[in-house]
């Protein structure tokens, strides 16, 4: 029988716990700012701001512990960004009610999404090389991040890469938790912190009842829901694809769009797949056994539940934050997951091209018609291997199901969980 010990080391492996909190720090850190320009831009005081953050993070908690536990696959979940800046600039002149009726409609349409079936059904039409290169061009700008942070902030950027490669060697589970703990310290040694700016207060649930004026549903709801399918939740499935993990697509969606509606009238405006984070909770950083890893996903749910409930500590807390110590300790944590996307997006020579392309497109962070370049990298992608392939007989085409088990040159370093 396992001891207490050992029980405690397996609910909580310290690799796990650690990447689930810098998932959910990094995913604070780079948008909370714009949920909280998207809540002013509709009116709401710091009441309603505490209520926002709160929902998000029970419905990032629910959705992050309850998937991963029922799939044992690490699903990371995350409010819509795109939807926040979105948001910030479509709600001026909104009444918050109004606003509660256009994030009802689009957790709605998602929900829709995930009963009818139509969103696994397209995902399951892409190839894993497109989808690996999808994922690296989305992460490139982290692994970047790692080195330009060092021109304004050397002493805190440089500490975390050193610790890490070191880690690498010596401890290669405990790395990226030993380069944050350095990063912490350096930047605190730097006087990084504005610990003056911290405040400790909890959030409370404000219950805003919907408004449907099909002006706004049609202006805000719609773009809301398209936004969120086609710059969140295509690459966050694309995540769990590359990294080998055939997590049923419906489901996600119907659990996501469900939670979504019960708590959009306290702010939830935008629940959907994470990406970036998600790629943190998914490499080998966060766990070495693949089918452990979805206790990473699991903390991160925990986490999320603790901002939610510290909705105004956490605006706090950002302020407080050396910007430096997020990019660099993001950059350390998904450098892994760079170059096995890399590898398997560029192992197929009959792909090469469509990956390449896909690659550069996303990396590039275009933004058309609203949609991030995830979905235009896609795209480009899918254009590529197109005419590329057209008129070829016996060679690869672009359009195999992205959930099955890919060509042995295609799958990745380790096998695929259960």
């Amino acid at each position: 029988m396992p001891s207490f010990t050992d029980r405690v080391r397996a609910a909580a492996p310290p690799s796990a716990v650690a990447a689930g909190l810098i998932a959910v720090t990094v995913g604070v850190t780079s948008s909370a700012a714009l949920v909280f320009t998207a809540a002013k831009a509709a009116g709401a005081g710091p009441r309603e701001i505490g209520s926002w953050m709160l929902a998000l993070g029970v419905g990032l908690a629910l959705t992050c512990v309850g998937l991963s536990l029922r799939y044992r696959a690490p699903v990371v979940t995350a409010w819509s960004t795109p939807g926040a800046a979105l948001l910030a600039t479509s709600l001026t002149g909104v009444s918050m009610a109004r606003a509660v009726g256009a994030f009802v409609l689009s957790a709605l349409l998602v929900l829709l999404t995930g009963l009818t079936g139509w969103f696994a059904r397209a995902m399951d039409r892409i190839p894993v090389p497109l989808a690996s290169a999808l994922l690296a061009g989305v992460l490139l700008r982290f692994g970047t991040g790692l080195f330009s942070t060092m021109h304004g902030s050397f002493t805190v950027a440089f500490p975390v890469f050193v610790l890490y490669v070191l880690a690498r060697r010596i401890a290669p589970r405990y790395a990226v938790l030993l380069a944050l703990a350095g990063g912490v310290l350096a930047s605190v040694l730097t006087g990084g912190w504005r610990l003056d700016t911290l405040r400790v207060s909890l959030a409370a649930p404000v219950l805003v009842a919907p408004d449907f004026d099909w002006k706004v549903l049609i202006s805000v709801g719609v773009p809301l829901f398209v936004v969120t399918m086609a710059s969140q939740n295509l690459p966050g499935v694309a995540v769990l694809r590359a990294s080998g993990y055939s997590v049923p697509v419906s489901p996600l969606m119907t659990w996501t769009g469900a939670v979504n509606v019960l708590l959009a009238p306290f702010g939830a405006f935008g629940l959907n797949l994470a990406a970036i984070t998600a790629a943190i909770c998914t490499g080998e950083e966060a766990h070495p056994d693949r089918t452990k890893r979805y206790t990473a996903a699991v903390w991160a749910g925990v986490f999320y539940l603790c901002v939610g409930v510290f909705g105004a500590t956490v605006a706090s807390l950002l302020t407080a934050m050396p910007h430096a110590l997020v990019l660099a300790t993001a950059g350390v944590g998904l450098l892994a997951t760079i170059e096995s996307s890399l590898t398997t997006a560029l192992s197929d020579k009959n792909a090469r091209e469509a990956a390449v392309v896909t690659f550069l497109a996303t990396a590039s962070g275009v933004t058309l018609l609203g949609i991030g370049s995830a979905f235009w990298g896609l795209l480009a992608g899918a254009l590529t291997a197109l005419v590329a392939n057209a008129g070829r007989r016996g060679t690869a085409t672009p359009a195999g199901p992205a959930a099955a088990p890919p060509p042995a040159q295609n799958r990745p370093a380790e096998a695929p969980s259960p």
